[in-house]
């Protein structure tokens, strides 16, 4: 039944931003925002439960807890980076938008420099 209340909240919000565009242009980002929001907080239930889910799958496969959190990390920049980034489209500043999607690609790659370097370390293991 959530994904009722996210595609009627969409709809919703999408309604009100059509509106607001022909009388109060201005205030359309600001429903925009608010709409994702409201749509964010009704997923972080499920969300907690993946991690709790990926958290406890690692531990069973004795898989370092540091770069399941590195991974944790990275998933969540690229959700928000995404949801910034649509936002920054939708109000017709395509250059800032490019910006951010330039800066988070870079940081993403800086976050997993610890698990390449690891991932390289055992090619290098296994190999003669």
């Amino acid at each position: 039944m959530e994904v009722i209340k996210i595609v009627s909240i969409g709809l919703i919000g999408l309604v009100i931003i059509v509106l607001l565009k022909q009388y109060k242009p201005e205030y359309a980002l600001y429903a925009s925002l608010i709409t994702g929001i409201l749509i964010i907080v009704l997923i972080l239930d499920r969300l907690s439960g993946i991690i709790q889910l990926i958290q406890s799958i690692s531990n069973k496969a004795n898989v370092n807890n540091q770069f399941i959190a590195i991974l944790l990390k990275i998933t969540g920049i690229a959700f928000l980076s995404e949801f910034a980034i649509t936002i920054c489209k939708d109000s017709g500043e395509a250059a800032i938008a490019n910006k951010i999607e330039i800066a988070t690609k870079i940081i993403i790659i800086s976050m997993s420099i610890p698990i390449i370097s690891s991932l390289l370390e055992i090619i290098l293991k296994i190999l003669p």
